[in-house]
């Protein structure tokens, strides 16, 4: 019992250290992500890997706090809603060869399939998923120490070749300051003030802008023929976030806008659970919830691109991103609304992911957040 204890007093240091290190919102850092199963491998019990678990996920639980402001109090809810479960599963998956099978190829396999420019193609980034996956497994058997040495080699050439942001021509991500007000201002003041933005980036230029995640706030017929009609005399179209709502909730969406009109371009396939999407509402009667379309739209088309399109949760997420590039898009285009996380460091992890994303399959990527 002593050594377990003392054990698990190393363990769960090294694992919040990890988490600190890997999500510090450095792609150059993110590999270090990579070293959580070797750790959760060698946890002597069950709540020692609960632990350990809880420990490594620093960051990734406050996304449940949500980008449409929900009250703190659902936002912590969603963090005991998301952490709990996960942390028991772990412990519970501790037993013989479910080690390797029931842990690896879920939620921490993807924050380091992200991490190592192991592929300069959409090809070779599919095969260091596979091979990335594979070592993950093998960290949490015998011979993990010796994969754990090999991951590091990759990390070190991954750190010295870099991981810079392959950009699009003729696309521009635009990044706001404008905080909570982003989306609920729906003055005539505040869209001309964006359009305004837009006719200024734009000038005589064939350019696509792209804009933040709930830039337009409510999409309507009213605002696409403002839109419409300010863009007069342009070449640029519009890409920007906005929500279309019913009676029963709305769908977070990318819209697409130019002097000849403009439609919805993407459904968001996985909003935030709990804040945002919330499936039980259909059986408790309640409404107001945004809906999911999970494996609807992975790729569309806009001025003549194929794009994958990711809106901010998303892009933490393993398979939408995943099912986007099995289309061969031109370029992934990730629009997120960080208001929320002043002082943290969600914003930068998720620019740093979205990286190691565009690096790892040789996609240009064009990002646009608003803080």
């Amino acid at each position: 019992m002593r050594r377990e204890i003392v054990i698990t007093a190393v363990l769960v240091p090294l694992a919040v250290v990890v988490g600190a290190v890997g999500w510090s919102g450095q792609a150059a850092l993110l590999p270090a992500a990579t070293f959580f199963p070797l750790l959760w491998a060698r946890s002597p019990t069950r709540i020692a890997a609960a632990g350990v678990t809880r420990s490594a996920i620093r960051g990734g639980p406050v996304l449940c706090c949500g980008s449409l402001g929900r009250p703190l109090l659902l936002g912590r809810g969603g963090i005991v809603f998301r952490c709990c479960p996960f942390g028991a599963m772990d412990g519970a998956a501790r037993m013989g060869k479910a080690r390797a099978l029931s842990h690896c190829p879920g939620s921490h396999c993807f924050s380091a399939t992200r991490d190592h420019r192991l592929g300069a193609s959409i090809d070779g980034g599919r095969h260091s998923v596979s091979g990335l996956t594979a070592g993950l497994i093998g960290l949490v058997t015998r011979i993990g120490p010796a994969i754990a040495i090999t991951l590091s080699g990759l990390w070190l050439w991954s750190a010295a070749s870099g991981t810079n942001q392959i950009l699009l021509e003729g696309w521009r991500g635009v990044d706001l300051e404008m905080g909570a007000s982003l989306g609920r201002d729906q003055s005539l003041q505040r869209q001309r003030d964006l359009v305004t933005a837009v006719r200024h980036i734009a000038g005589t230029r064939e350019i696509v802008v792209v804009l933040p995640e709930s830039t337009l706030g409510f999409w309507t017929p009213t605002l696409e023929r403002f839109w419409r009609t300010e863009l007069q005399g342009t070449h640029a179209t519009v890409v920007a976030g906005a929500a279309v709502i019913d009676a029963v909730g709305y769908d977070n969406v990318m819209v697409a806008i130019d002097a000849h009109g403009g439609r919805v371009l993407y459904h968001e396939r996985m909003p935030v659970p709990v804040s945002m999407w919330r499936p039980w509402e259909r059986w408790s009667g309640e409404t107001g919830g945004a809906r999911a379309s999970f494996f609807a739209n992975p790729v569309v088309e806009v001025a003549g691109r194929k794009i994958a399109p990711l809106i901010c949760y998303e892009q933490l997420v393993l398979w939408p991103l995943l099912q986007s590039m099995l289309y061969r898009p031109d370029a992934i285009v990730l629009i997120g609304n960080g208001w929320w996380t002043t002082g943290g460091t969600i914003v930068a992890i998720q620019r740093a992911s979205a990286k190691a994303w565009s690096a790892l399959f040789g996609v240009p990527l064009v990002i646009s957040f608003n803080t």
